[in-house]
Protein backbone atom coordinates (compact mmCIF):
# COMPACT_ATOMS: atom_id res chain seq x y z
CA UNK A 1 0.00 0.00 0.00
CA UNK A 2 2.54 2.71 -0.97
CA UNK A 3 2.35 5.33 -2.96
CA UNK A 4 3.76 5.37 -6.81
CA UNK A 5 5.15 8.99 -5.99
CA UNK A 6 8.37 9.65 -4.19
CA UNK A 7 8.52 11.42 -1.37
CA UNK A 8 11.95 11.21 0.20
CA UNK A 9 12.73 14.49 -0.24
CA UNK A 10 10.10 15.32 1.64
CA UNK A 11 11.05 12.66 4.59
CA UNK A 12 14.69 14.27 4.23
CA UNK A 13 13.36 17.52 4.58
CA UNK A 14 11.80 16.57 8.34
CA UNK A 15 15.19 16.83 9.50
CA UNK A 16 15.60 20.22 9.11
CA UNK A 17 15.82 22.17 12.20
CA UNK A 18 12.34 24.15 11.62
CA UNK A 19 10.22 20.93 11.14
CA UNK A 20 12.12 18.25 13.06
CA UNK A 21 10.96 19.08 16.76
CA UNK A 22 6.81 19.73 15.23
CA UNK A 23 7.07 16.33 13.43
CA UNK A 24 7.81 15.33 16.80
CA UNK A 25 5.29 16.31 18.63
CA UNK A 26 2.44 15.36 15.98
CA UNK A 27 3.96 11.77 15.59
CA UNK A 28 3.92 11.37 19.74
CA UNK A 29 0.18 12.41 19.31
CA UNK A 30 -0.64 9.67 16.93
CA UNK A 31 1.19 6.99 19.07
CA UNK A 32 1.80 7.98 22.89
CA UNK A 33 -2.33 7.67 23.28
CA UNK A 34 -1.96 4.19 22.79
CA UNK A 35 0.42 3.63 24.48
CA UNK A 36 -0.86 5.05 27.82
CA UNK A 37 -3.66 3.06 27.48
CA UNK A 38 -2.43 -0.34 26.51
CA UNK A 39 0.51 -0.24 29.22
CA UNK A 40 3.34 -0.68 26.01
CA UNK A 41 6.19 1.13 25.76
CA UNK A 42 6.97 2.81 22.06
CA UNK A 43 9.74 -0.38 21.74
CA UNK A 44 6.83 -2.76 22.82
CA UNK A 45 4.70 -1.22 20.04
CA UNK A 46 6.82 -1.36 17.41
CA UNK A 47 7.65 -5.21 18.40
CA UNK A 48 4.15 -6.17 18.41
CA UNK A 49 3.21 -4.60 15.14
CA UNK A 50 6.54 -5.18 13.53
CA UNK A 51 8.97 -2.26 12.41
CA UNK A 52 8.05 -2.42 8.68
CA UNK A 53 4.45 -2.27 9.32
CA UNK A 54 4.92 -0.05 12.30
CA UNK A 55 6.87 2.58 9.45
CA UNK A 56 3.58 1.91 6.80
CA UNK A 57 1.04 3.07 9.60
CA UNK A 58 1.58 4.31 12.53
CA UNK A 59 4.42 6.54 11.55
CA UNK A 60 2.98 6.75 7.89
CA UNK A 61 -0.07 8.20 9.27
CA UNK A 62 1.79 10.85 11.34
CA UNK A 63 3.83 12.01 8.78
CA UNK A 64 1.00 12.50 6.24
CA UNK A 65 -1.03 14.13 8.96
CA UNK A 66 2.32 16.42 9.81
CA UNK A 67 1.60 17.44 5.94
CA UNK A 68 -1.41 19.20 6.10
CA UNK A 69 -0.68 21.32 9.17
CA UNK A 70 -0.72 24.96 9.21
CA UNK A 71 2.21 25.99 12.16
CA UNK A 72 3.15 29.34 12.90
CA UNK A 73 2.17 32.23 10.67
CA UNK A 74 0.14 29.65 8.62
CA UNK A 75 4.09 27.93 7.66
CA UNK A 76 3.06 24.49 6.24
CA UNK A 77 6.10 21.78 5.00
CA UNK A 78 4.59 21.12 1.43
CA UNK A 79 4.77 24.78 0.68
CA UNK A 80 7.60 25.09 2.02
CA UNK A 81 9.88 21.59 0.07
CA UNK A 82 7.64 22.62 -3.29
CA UNK A 83 8.79 26.51 -3.05
CA UNK A 84 12.27 25.92 -2.29
CA UNK A 85 12.85 21.99 -3.99
CA UNK A 86 9.64 21.67 -6.24
CA UNK A 87 11.72 22.10 -9.17
CA UNK A 88 13.61 18.98 -8.59
CA UNK A 89 10.37 16.29 -8.43
CA UNK A 90 8.74 15.52 -11.60
CA UNK A 91 5.23 17.42 -12.40
CA UNK A 92 3.25 13.90 -10.96
CA UNK A 93 5.16 13.87 -7.52
CA UNK A 94 4.12 17.82 -7.13
CA UNK A 95 0.92 17.40 -8.09
CA UNK A 96 0.87 14.62 -5.49
CA UNK A 97 1.97 16.51 -2.96
CA UNK A 98 -0.25 19.36 -3.55
CA UNK A 99 -3.25 16.87 -3.04
CA UNK A 100 -2.12 15.39 0.13
CA UNK A 101 -1.77 19.10 1.25
CA UNK A 102 -5.51 18.88 1.23
CA UNK A 103 -6.21 15.92 2.14
CA UNK A 104 -7.85 14.37 5.27
CA UNK A 105 -7.96 10.97 6.71
CA UNK A 106 -11.82 9.28 6.96
CA UNK A 107 -13.06 5.81 7.40
CA UNK A 108 -14.19 4.12 3.81
CA UNK A 109 -15.87 0.56 3.04
CA UNK A 110 -14.46 -1.33 0.21
CA UNK A 111 -16.62 -3.09 -2.24
CA UNK A 112 -16.48 -4.06 -6.14
CA UNK A 113 -12.41 -4.97 -5.67
CA UNK A 114 -10.34 -6.11 -9.17
CA UNK A 115 -7.09 -7.23 -7.99
CA UNK A 116 -4.16 -4.80 -9.58
CA UNK A 117 -6.59 -2.11 -10.97
CA UNK A 118 -9.15 -0.61 -8.68
CA UNK A 119 -11.43 -0.87 -5.94
CA UNK A 120 -14.37 1.33 -5.05
CA UNK A 121 -14.77 3.28 -1.37
CA UNK A 122 -17.65 4.32 0.46
CA UNK A 123 -16.75 7.32 2.44
CA UNK A 124 -18.77 6.09 6.05
CA UNK A 125 -18.24 9.78 7.64
CA UNK A 126 -19.08 12.32 5.07
CA UNK A 127 -21.59 10.12 2.98
CA UNK A 128 -22.07 10.29 -0.71
CA UNK A 129 -21.46 7.84 -4.14
CA UNK A 130 -18.69 5.36 -3.70
CA UNK A 131 -15.41 6.34 -5.83
CA UNK A 132 -13.10 4.53 -8.20
CA UNK A 133 -9.66 4.35 -6.77
CA UNK A 134 -7.02 3.44 -8.82
CA UNK A 135 -4.65 0.93 -7.14
CA UNK A 136 -2.43 -2.20 -7.32
CA UNK A 137 -0.84 -3.50 -4.34
CA UNK A 138 -3.61 -2.97 -2.02
CA UNK A 139 -6.31 -5.04 -4.00
CA UNK A 140 -4.34 -8.01 -3.27
CA UNK A 141 -4.89 -7.79 0.65
CA UNK A 142 -8.74 -6.17 0.49
CA UNK A 143 -11.54 -7.87 0.99
CA UNK A 144 -14.92 -7.21 0.29
CA UNK A 145 -16.71 -4.84 2.44
CA UNK A 146 -13.09 -4.31 4.36
CA UNK A 147 -13.26 -1.31 5.93
CA UNK A 148 -9.88 1.45 6.23
CA UNK A 149 -9.16 4.78 6.96
CA UNK A 150 -7.19 6.12 4.70
CA UNK A 151 -6.58 9.68 2.48
CA UNK A 152 -8.55 9.30 -0.93
CA UNK A 153 -6.93 11.95 -3.15
CA UNK A 154 -7.29 13.14 -6.94
CA UNK A 155 -4.09 13.16 -8.54
CA UNK A 156 -4.84 14.39 -12.29
CA UNK A 157 -7.69 12.22 -13.68
CA UNK A 158 -7.22 9.08 -11.42
CA UNK A 159 -8.43 8.56 -7.46
CA UNK A 160 -6.01 7.22 -5.45
CA UNK A 161 -5.29 6.62 -1.87
CA UNK A 162 -2.05 7.78 -0.28
CA UNK A 163 0.63 5.54 1.49
CA UNK A 164 -0.84 5.11 5.28
CA UNK A 165 -3.61 2.68 4.93
CA UNK A 166 -5.40 1.57 8.69
CA UNK A 167 -7.50 -1.77 8.06
CA UNK A 168 -9.73 -1.27 10.50
CA UNK A 169 -11.86 -3.97 12.32
CA UNK A 170 -15.57 -3.61 11.97
CA UNK A 171 -16.56 -3.61 15.80
CA UNK A 172 -13.16 -0.42 15.92
CA UNK A 173 -14.95 1.10 13.10
CA UNK A 174 -17.98 1.40 14.91
CA UNK A 175 -16.28 2.86 17.93
CA UNK A 176 -14.73 5.70 15.65
CA UNK A 177 -17.80 6.24 13.58
CA UNK A 178 -19.54 6.74 17.15
CA UNK A 179 -17.20 8.87 18.42
CA UNK A 180 -17.10 11.26 14.87
CA UNK A 181 -21.08 11.18 15.80
CA UNK A 182 -20.92 12.89 19.18
CA UNK A 183 -18.33 15.20 18.07
CA UNK A 184 -20.49 16.29 15.34
CA UNK A 185 -23.56 16.98 17.73
CA UNK A 186 -21.04 18.95 19.86
CA UNK A 187 -19.76 21.33 17.08
CA UNK A 188 -23.36 22.24 16.32
CA UNK A 189 -24.23 23.67 19.62
CA UNK A 190 -20.79 25.42 19.16
CA UNK A 191 -21.32 26.59 15.98
CA UNK A 192 -24.64 28.24 16.96
CA UNK A 193 -22.84 29.44 20.02
CA UNK A 194 -20.48 31.07 17.67
CA UNK A 195 -23.19 32.64 14.94
CA UNK A 196 -24.68 34.59 18.17
CA UNK A 197 -21.31 35.64 19.21
CA UNK A 198 -20.10 36.99 15.85
CA UNK A 199 -23.95 38.34 14.82
CA UNK A 200 -24.08 35.77 11.95
CA UNK A 201 -26.34 33.06 10.19
CA UNK A 202 -25.63 29.98 11.40
CA UNK A 203 -25.16 28.69 7.67
CA UNK A 204 -22.98 31.65 6.88
CA UNK A 205 -20.18 30.44 4.96
CA UNK A 206 -17.80 31.28 7.63
CA UNK A 207 -19.54 29.67 10.13
CA UNK A 208 -19.82 26.32 8.44
CA UNK A 209 -16.36 26.19 6.91
CA UNK A 210 -15.20 26.68 10.60
CA UNK A 211 -17.41 23.35 11.65
CA UNK A 212 -17.26 21.24 8.81
CA UNK A 213 -16.71 17.61 8.51
CA UNK A 214 -13.28 18.18 7.04
CA UNK A 215 -12.07 20.49 9.80
CA UNK A 216 -13.36 17.78 12.12
CA UNK A 217 -11.94 14.76 10.21
CA UNK A 218 -8.54 17.02 10.26
CA UNK A 219 -8.29 17.53 13.85
CA UNK A 220 -9.51 14.09 14.67
CA UNK A 221 -6.67 12.14 12.48
CA UNK A 222 -4.54 11.13 15.30
CA UNK A 223 -7.52 9.91 17.26
CA UNK A 224 -8.02 7.50 14.22
CA UNK A 225 -4.62 6.11 14.16
CA UNK A 226 -4.71 5.81 18.11
CA UNK A 227 -8.46 3.96 18.21
CA UNK A 228 -6.76 1.31 15.34
CA UNK A 229 -3.41 0.78 17.25
CA UNK A 230 -5.16 0.36 20.48
CA UNK A 231 -7.59 -2.09 18.89
CA UNK A 232 -4.63 -4.00 17.11
CA UNK A 233 -2.38 -4.48 20.09
CA UNK A 234 -5.57 -5.65 22.39
CA UNK A 235 -6.39 -8.46 19.33
CA UNK A 236 -2.34 -9.19 19.84
CA UNK A 237 -2.11 -9.62 23.26
CA UNK A 238 -4.96 -10.95 23.36
CA UNK A 239 -6.84 -12.76 20.70
CA UNK A 240 -10.44 -13.37 20.82
CA UNK A 241 -11.78 -16.42 18.75
CA UNK A 242 -15.82 -16.31 18.51
CA UNK A 243 -17.11 -18.83 20.49
CA UNK A 244 -19.65 -20.70 17.88
CA UNK A 245 -22.24 -23.62 18.94
CA UNK A 246 -25.16 -25.67 17.42
CA UNK A 247 -28.57 -25.70 17.65
CA UNK A 248 -28.20 -28.08 20.67
CA UNK A 249 -25.68 -25.57 22.48
CA UNK A 250 -22.40 -27.67 21.49
CA UNK A 251 -19.21 -26.33 20.94
CA UNK A 252 -18.63 -26.47 16.92
CA UNK A 253 -15.86 -29.23 16.16
CA UNK A 254 -16.50 -30.25 12.17
CA UNK A 255 -16.03 -34.35 12.69
CA UNK A 256 -15.90 -36.58 9.13
CA UNK A 257 -16.85 -39.93 9.78
CA UNK A 258 -15.75 -42.31 6.89
CA UNK A 259 -17.22 -45.90 6.31
CA UNK A 260 -15.51 -48.48 3.97
CA UNK A 261 -17.75 -50.63 2.01
CA UNK A 262 -17.60 -53.90 3.60
CA UNK A 263 -16.47 -56.92 1.68
CA UNK A 264 -19.21 -57.45 -1.10
CA UNK A 265 -21.28 -54.51 -0.21
CA UNK A 266 -22.42 -52.43 -2.86
CA UNK A 267 -23.50 -49.06 -3.92
CA UNK A 268 -26.99 -50.20 -4.37
CA UNK A 269 -27.03 -51.85 -0.94
CA UNK A 270 -25.65 -49.08 1.02
CA UNK A 271 -28.29 -46.83 -0.58
CA UNK A 272 -31.72 -49.29 -0.02
CA UNK A 273 -30.27 -49.12 4.19
CA UNK A 274 -30.15 -45.90 3.91
CA UNK A 275 -33.26 -45.12 2.33
CA UNK A 276 -35.30 -47.40 5.49
CA UNK A 277 -33.99 -44.78 7.73
CA UNK A 278 -37.04 -42.45 8.64
CA UNK A 279 -34.24 -40.07 10.24
CA UNK A 280 -32.38 -39.64 7.00
CA UNK A 281 -33.82 -37.91 3.25
CA UNK A 282 -32.51 -38.14 0.35
CA UNK A 283 -31.25 -35.31 -1.76
CA UNK A 284 -29.76 -37.01 -4.74
CA UNK A 285 -28.50 -39.83 -5.88
CA UNK A 286 -25.38 -39.85 -3.36
CA UNK A 287 -26.63 -37.48 -0.80
CA UNK A 288 -28.99 -37.83 2.59
CA UNK A 289 -29.39 -35.21 5.44
CA UNK A 290 -29.86 -36.43 8.40
CA UNK A 291 -32.87 -34.71 9.87
CA UNK A 292 -34.58 -33.95 13.37
CA UNK A 293 -38.24 -33.57 12.73
CA UNK A 294 -39.82 -29.91 14.17
CA UNK A 295 -42.21 -31.34 16.06
CA UNK A 296 -42.89 -27.64 18.10
CA UNK A 297 -42.60 -24.37 17.92
CA UNK A 298 -40.06 -23.86 20.43
CA UNK A 299 -36.64 -22.55 19.39
CA UNK A 300 -33.97 -24.39 18.09
CA UNK A 301 -31.00 -25.05 21.19
CA UNK A 302 -31.57 -27.60 24.17
CA UNK A 303 -28.63 -26.47 26.20
CA UNK A 304 -28.45 -22.80 27.44
CA UNK A 305 -26.00 -20.32 24.74
CA UNK A 306 -23.46 -18.67 26.71
CA UNK A 307 -24.20 -14.99 25.96
CA UNK A 308 -21.25 -13.83 23.83
CA UNK A 309 -21.61 -17.08 21.58
CA UNK A 310 -22.88 -17.28 18.47
CA UNK A 311 -25.13 -20.19 16.50
CA UNK A 312 -24.80 -22.63 13.86
CA UNK A 313 -27.99 -23.63 12.65
CA UNK A 314 -28.96 -25.90 9.42
CA UNK A 315 -32.61 -26.20 8.47
CA UNK A 316 -34.58 -27.61 5.57
CA UNK A 317 -37.38 -25.64 4.65
CA UNK A 318 -39.90 -27.42 6.33
CA UNK A 319 -38.28 -26.44 9.24
CA UNK A 320 -36.59 -29.83 10.04
CA UNK A 321 -33.31 -29.54 11.48
CA UNK A 322 -30.14 -30.73 9.90
CA UNK A 323 -27.70 -32.48 12.15
CA UNK A 324 -25.22 -33.84 9.61
CA UNK A 325 -24.88 -35.23 5.84
CA UNK A 326 -24.29 -38.67 4.20
CA UNK A 327 -22.60 -38.59 0.85
CA UNK A 328 -21.18 -41.81 -1.15
CA UNK A 329 -18.25 -41.56 -2.48
CA UNK A 330 -15.34 -44.58 -3.74
CA UNK A 331 -16.64 -47.64 -2.14
CA UNK A 332 -17.18 -45.33 1.37
CA UNK A 333 -19.93 -43.88 2.90
CA UNK A 334 -19.19 -40.58 4.65
CA UNK A 335 -20.78 -38.58 7.58
CA UNK A 336 -20.74 -35.23 8.36
CA UNK A 337 -21.35 -33.50 11.81
CA UNK A 338 -20.27 -30.07 13.56
CA UNK A 339 -20.29 -31.59 16.81
CA UNK A 340 -19.15 -34.40 18.84
CA UNK A 341 -22.11 -35.35 20.08
CA UNK A 342 -23.62 -35.79 16.74
CA UNK A 343 -20.86 -37.64 15.89
CA UNK A 344 -21.69 -40.36 18.73
CA UNK A 345 -25.68 -40.05 17.55
CA UNK A 346 -24.52 -40.62 13.96
CA UNK A 347 -22.67 -43.73 14.46
CA UNK A 348 -25.16 -45.35 16.76
CA UNK A 349 -27.55 -44.54 14.36
CA UNK A 350 -25.41 -45.84 11.17
CA UNK A 351 -24.19 -48.83 13.42
CA UNK A 352 -28.03 -49.98 13.78
CA UNK A 353 -28.93 -48.93 10.04
CA UNK A 354 -25.61 -50.51 7.94
CA UNK A 355 -25.25 -53.36 10.16
CA UNK A 356 -22.53 -55.42 8.50
CA UNK A 357 -22.56 -53.62 5.02
CA UNK A 358 -19.53 -51.36 6.10
CA UNK A 359 -15.74 -51.68 7.95
CA UNK A 360 -15.02 -49.82 10.84
CA UNK A 361 -15.26 -46.21 10.53
CA UNK A 362 -12.11 -43.84 10.50
CA UNK A 363 -12.96 -40.03 12.80
CA UNK A 364 -10.85 -36.94 12.05
CA UNK A 365 -12.02 -33.74 13.89
CA UNK A 366 -11.27 -30.20 13.28
CA UNK A 367 -11.97 -27.06 15.46
CA UNK A 368 -13.22 -23.50 14.90
CA UNK A 369 -9.66 -22.38 15.13
CA UNK A 370 -8.07 -24.84 12.61
CA UNK A 371 -10.44 -24.93 9.77
CA UNK A 372 -9.98 -20.91 9.78
CA UNK A 373 -5.88 -21.51 9.78
CA UNK A 374 -6.56 -24.25 6.67
CA UNK A 375 -8.12 -21.66 4.64
CA UNK A 376 -11.56 -23.18 5.42
CA UNK A 377 -11.26 -26.60 4.36
CA UNK A 378 -12.72 -29.02 6.24
CA UNK A 379 -11.01 -32.50 7.69
CA UNK A 380 -10.68 -34.92 4.02
CA UNK A 381 -11.29 -38.27 6.02
CA UNK A 382 -8.84 -39.59 3.43
CA UNK A 383 -11.04 -38.77 0.59
CA UNK A 384 -9.02 -37.95 -3.01
CA UNK A 385 -11.44 -34.83 -3.62
CA UNK A 386 -10.58 -32.62 -5.98
CA UNK A 387 -10.29 -28.44 -5.24
CA UNK A 388 -13.73 -28.41 -7.30
CA UNK A 389 -15.30 -31.38 -5.36
CA UNK A 390 -14.17 -29.71 -2.25
CA UNK A 391 -16.44 -26.19 -3.09
CA UNK A 392 -19.25 -27.99 -4.16
CA UNK A 393 -19.96 -29.24 -0.93
CA UNK A 394 -18.52 -26.59 1.14
CA UNK A 395 -20.69 -24.29 -0.97
CA UNK A 396 -23.42 -26.92 -1.15
CA UNK A 397 -23.04 -26.88 3.27
CA UNK A 398 -23.03 -22.89 3.14
CA UNK A 399 -26.24 -22.87 0.73
CA UNK A 400 -28.65 -24.88 3.06
CA UNK A 401 -26.97 -23.19 6.47
CA UNK A 402 -27.71 -19.50 5.10
CA UNK A 403 -31.38 -20.53 3.58
CA UNK A 404 -32.06 -22.08 7.00
CA UNK A 405 -30.87 -18.86 8.67
CA UNK A 406 -33.61 -16.60 6.51
CA UNK A 407 -36.37 -17.35 8.64
CA UNK A 408 -34.18 -17.41 12.46
CA UNK A 409 -34.45 -14.91 14.63
CA UNK A 410 -31.20 -13.23 14.63
CA UNK A 411 -29.55 -11.21 18.27
CA UNK A 412 -28.38 -8.48 15.81
CA UNK A 413 -31.51 -8.23 13.93
CA UNK A 414 -33.74 -7.30 17.35
CA UNK A 415 -34.61 -11.14 17.01
CA UNK A 416 -36.07 -10.66 13.95
CA UNK A 417 -35.38 -13.14 10.69
CA UNK A 418 -33.63 -11.37 7.75
CA UNK A 419 -36.62 -11.92 6.13
CA UNK A 420 -38.89 -10.11 8.32
CA UNK A 421 -36.57 -7.59 9.11
CA UNK A 422 -36.17 -6.96 5.20
CA UNK A 423 -39.73 -5.27 4.79
CA UNK A 424 -39.13 -1.90 7.51
CA UNK A 425 -36.49 0.91 6.55
CA UNK A 426 -34.82 0.36 9.84
CA UNK A 427 -35.07 -3.09 9.41
CA UNK A 428 -33.28 -2.99 5.89
CA UNK A 429 -30.31 -1.65 6.92
CA UNK A 430 -29.39 -3.85 9.57
CA UNK A 431 -30.13 -6.79 7.26
CA UNK A 432 -27.47 -4.89 4.82
CA UNK A 433 -24.53 -4.43 7.96
CA UNK A 434 -25.44 -8.19 8.70
CA UNK A 435 -24.83 -9.34 5.53
CA UNK A 436 -21.84 -7.58 4.56
CA UNK A 437 -20.57 -8.74 7.83
CA UNK A 438 -20.89 -12.08 6.54
CA UNK A 439 -19.28 -11.63 3.59
CA UNK A 440 -16.40 -9.92 4.91
CA UNK A 441 -16.12 -12.45 7.99
CA UNK A 442 -15.83 -15.32 5.38
CA UNK A 443 -13.72 -13.89 3.27
CA UNK A 444 -11.24 -12.86 5.78
CA UNK A 445 -11.67 -16.40 7.37
CA UNK A 446 -11.11 -17.80 4.69
CA UNK A 447 -8.13 -17.06 3.09
CA UNK A 448 -7.39 -15.73 -0.62
CA UNK A 449 -7.72 -19.47 -1.75
CA UNK A 450 -10.02 -21.47 0.27
CA UNK A 451 -12.95 -22.53 -0.55
CA UNK A 452 -15.20 -20.65 1.68
CA UNK A 453 -13.32 -17.28 -0.03
CA UNK A 454 -15.06 -18.31 -3.54
CA UNK A 455 -18.72 -18.49 -2.13
CA UNK A 456 -20.80 -16.03 -3.32
CA UNK A 457 -23.40 -14.34 -1.42
CA UNK A 458 -25.02 -12.41 -4.08
CA UNK A 459 -27.89 -15.03 -3.59
CA UNK A 460 -29.06 -13.87 0.03
CA UNK A 461 -29.22 -10.49 -0.95
CA UNK A 462 -31.45 -10.83 -4.24
CA UNK A 463 -33.76 -13.50 -1.93
CA UNK A 464 -33.86 -10.49 0.46
CA UNK A 465 -34.53 -8.19 -2.25
CA UNK A 466 -31.57 -5.97 -1.09
CA UNK A 467 -29.67 -6.22 -4.16
CA UNK A 468 -29.52 -2.25 -4.78
CA UNK A 469 -28.32 -1.87 -2.27
CA UNK A 470 -25.20 -4.00 -2.44
CA UNK A 471 -22.71 -1.23 -2.64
Amino acid sequence: MTSAYSLQGLMKWLARDEWRDRFAEVYDGHLLPACEQTGLDVDEVVSVLGKDWFMTTVWGCAFEDFLTRDLDGGSNIIDDYLKRRGWKEAASARAYMAALRTSVMSLYEVSDIVPDTSFRARDLVRGGEPVLVSERSATRSLKQWDRIAARVVRVGPQTQISGAVLPYDRDASEKILKLLRNVKKRTGKEKQKLAELVRRDVDDPAIINAFSQIEMLRALAPTITTVWLIDIIDRAVDPQIPEVRNAEGDELIFCTVYYPFAAGTTTADIRLALDRCSELRQENATFWNWIEPRTSAKPLGGQKQPPKSQSFITTLDDGSLVLGGLELKDKALVLSVNSLARSDRGRALLSKTLGGLVGQPLVEMQTVEQLMESGGRPPSAKLDLSEDQRRAIIHDSMDRHYRGLLDQPIPVLGNKSPRAAAKTANGRAKVVDWLKTLENNTAKSAGSTGEMASYSFSWLWRELGLNDLRR
